[in-house]
C-alpha cells in the first residue's frame, strides 16, 4: 500500500518536475542572449560619453561601434565549430568567461586603441552566443515546444537591449557631469555573465550532442531529466537512429556541400540571415535616433522615441512567441517580411512628399514601430528559430555558425554603410534602396524556405533528403 502510493506521489511529482527543469534549462541559458542584446544597445548611449574622455573623432567613433560586429561574425563562426566538437554547454560557458573579459576591459580601457580589441572580444563572444545558444535550447527542446522556447532567446536580446537603453538614460540623466560615467554603463553587464557561468554549470548538456558522440546513457539521462518518461522513452529512439545514421560523419565539413541535399541547407541557411540584415533593421536599431531626428523631431524628443522604439521590440517579440505557437515559420517569415518592406516603402515616400516638422517626424515614429512589430514580431525570432533547426546534426555547428557569420557581415556593412548612404542620397532614397531588397527577400523565402512547425530535427533532415532524391523510412512530408 505504501509502495503504491509513494509510486503515486512520483507519477504526480514527475511532470511538473521535468517541465520545471526545462524551464530552468531554457532561463539560465538565455542570459547569453540578454548579453547579446545589452553589449550591442549599450554603446548607443555611452558613445557621447566616450567621445570627450578617449577623444573619439568621427572615424574612431564607428570603429568603436563596428569592431564588436566584426568580432561577432568570427565569434558565430569559429564558435558553431568549437560547440560540435566540445560540446553546446561547455562552450556557453566558455562564452561567459569571454563576456566578463570583454566587458572588464572595455570598462577599464584607458584609450581608443584598447577600447577597439576589448569590443573586438566582446563581440567573439556575442557572435558565439547568437549560434550557441539557439542550437542549444533547439536540441533540449521537444518538438512541439521547440518555438517558444528557442524564440525566448530573441526575447532576451531585445530585453538586453531595452535595459542598456534605460539604465543609460539613467545614468546619464543622474550622473551625466560625472567622469568616466560610461564605464558605470558598460561594467553591469558583467552580473549576467557570472550568472550564466554560475547557471551553466548545473545544467544538462544537450541530449543530442551526447547522441552525436556515442554516449547514448547520457543521453537518455538528460532525457529523462527534461522529459515525461514516456516522452524520453520515445525521443530517445529517435535521436539513437539519427545518431547512428550519421554516425561515420558526425562532424560536417565544407566538402560536405558537394552533397546536393546539404548544399540545398546550406544555401537556405545563408539566405536565412540575409534576408533577416537586408530588411535595415539595424540602421533603426543603430541610428534611431539620428532618423528621428532628421524626420523633424528635436534631439531629446528622438531620444525619447528611441526608447519607445526599445518597448516595443520587447513586446512585439513576446506577441511573436505567441504566434510561433499558432501560426507556421513559413507564413510568419513572408508576413513579416512583406510588412516591414510595406513599412520601409512608406517611410522613403512619407519622407521625400511631408514638409519638414514634427508631424512628418510623428508619421515616421509610427513607420518605424510598424517597421519593428513585423520585423521584431516575426522575422527576428523567426530566422533564428529556423536556423537552429533546419542543419543536420552532423553539420548543425558548422551551418549556423556560417550562416551566423554572413549574418554579422551583413549587419556590419548595412551599419557602417547607412550613415554614407544617409549623407549620399539622402533619407527617402536609403529606404527605397531598403525596400527594393525587400522584394527580393520575400521572393527568396517564397521560393526557397520550407515549413518547419511541428515538425522534430530529424523529420527536417529526412526532408531535405527527400527532395534531393534519397528517401529514407519514416519521415513526415514537409510543406515547402
Amino acid at each position: 500500500m505504501t509502495g503504491t502510493s509513494a509510486s503515486a506521489d512520483t507519477s504526480r511529482r514527475q511532470p511538473a518536475n521535468h517541465k520545471r527543469a526545462l524551464r530552468t534549462v531554457t532561463i539560465i541559458s538565455t542570459f547569453g542572449g540578454l548579453l547579446f542584446g545589452y553589449d550591442t544597445g549599450v554603446i548607443n548611449g555611452a558613445l557621447p560619453y566616450m567621445q570627450e574622455d578617449l577623444g573619439l573623432t568621427p572615424l574612431t567613433e564607428g570603429l568603436v561601434t563596428s569592431s564588436l560586429l566584426f568580432g561577432a561574425a568570427f565569434g558565430a563562426l569559429f564558435g558553431g565549430r568549437l560547440a560540435d566538437r566540445n560540446g553546446r554547454r561547455k562552450m556557453i560557458m566558455v562564452l561567459a568567461v569571454i563576456f566578463l573579459v570583454g566587458t572588464l576591459a572595455c570598462t577599464f580601457a584607458p584609450n581608443t586603441e584598447v577600447m577597439i580589441l576589448a569590443r573586438f572580444v566582446l563581440g567573439l563572444a556575442v557572435g558565439g552566443a547568437s549560434v550557441t545558444v539557439p542550437v542549444y535550447l533547439a536540441e533540449v527542446s521537444p518538438s512541439a515546444r521547440r518555438g517558444r522556447i528557442v524564440t525566448q532567446n530573441e526575447l532576451m536580446i531585445v530585453t538586453g537591449q531595452l535595459l542598456a537603453f534605460i539604465f543609460n538614460a539613467y545614468l546619464g540623466n543622474t550622473f551625466g557631469e560625472a567622469g568616466g560615467i560610461w564605464r558605470w554603463m558598460l561594467v553591469i553587464a558583467t552580473l549576467p555573465a557570472i550568472a550564466l557561468w554560475i547557471g551553466m554549470n548545473f545544467m544538462p548538456e544537450s541530449p543530442r550532442w551526447l547522441a552525436s558522440m556515442g554516449s547514448f546513457g547520457e543521453t537518455l539521462s538528460v532525457l529523462r531529466r527534461i522529459r515525461s518518461q514516456e516522452e524520453a522513452r520515445t525521443e530517445f529512439e529517435e535521436v539513437k537512429a539519427m545518431a547512428v545514421e550519421d554516425y561515420k560523419s558526425k562532424m560536417g565539413s565544407w566538402k560536405d556541400l558537394g552533397i546536393p541535399w546539404l548544399r540545398r541547407i546550406f544555401v537556405v541557411g545563408i539566405g536565412l540571415a540575409v534576408i533577416q540584415q537586408i530588411t535595415g533593421v539595424n540602421s533603426i536599431m543603430y541610428y534611431g535616433t539620428q532618423i528621428l531626428a532628421q524626420s523633424g523631431f528635436g534631439r531629446e524628443a528622438a531620444l525619447t522615441a528611441n526608447i519607445a522604439n526599445g518597448i516595443i521590440s520587447v513586446v512585439a517579440t513576446f506577441v511573436g512567441i505567441w504566434l510561433l505557437g499558432k501560426v507556421g515559420r513559413r507564413k510568419m517569415l513572408i508576413t513579416g517580411q512583406i510588412g516591414t518592406t510595406s513599412a520601409l516603402l512608406l517611410i522613403g515616400i512619407f519622407s521625400l512628399v511631408l514638409p519638414e516638422g514634427t508631424g512628418r517626424g510623428f508619421v515616421i515614429l509610427a513607420l518605424t514601430v510598424t517597421f519593428l512589430a513585423f520585423q521584431q514580431g516575426a522575422i527576428s525570432p523567426v530566422t533564428w528559430l529556423m536556423l537552429s533547426e533546419i542543419f543536420p546534426l552532423k553539420m548543425r555547428g558548422l551551418g549556423m555558425g556560417a550562416s551566423a557569420f554572413v549574418l554579422w557581415i551583413v549587419n556590419f556593412l548595412v551599419g557602417f554603410g547607412f550613415p554614407q548612404l544617409l549623407a549620399a542620397i539622402g533619407l527617402s532614397n536609403t529606404f527605397f534602396v531598403f525596400a527594393v531588397l525587400g522584394v527580393g527577400a520575400i521572393l527568396f523565402a517564397s521560393r526557397f524556405v520550407p515549413e518547419t512547425k511541428d515538425k522534430s530535427l530529424e523529420d527536417l533532415e529526412h526532408y531535405f533528403k527527400n527532395i534531393a532524391g534519397v528517401k529514407p523510412e519514416g519521415a513526415k512530408t514537409l510543406a515547402v
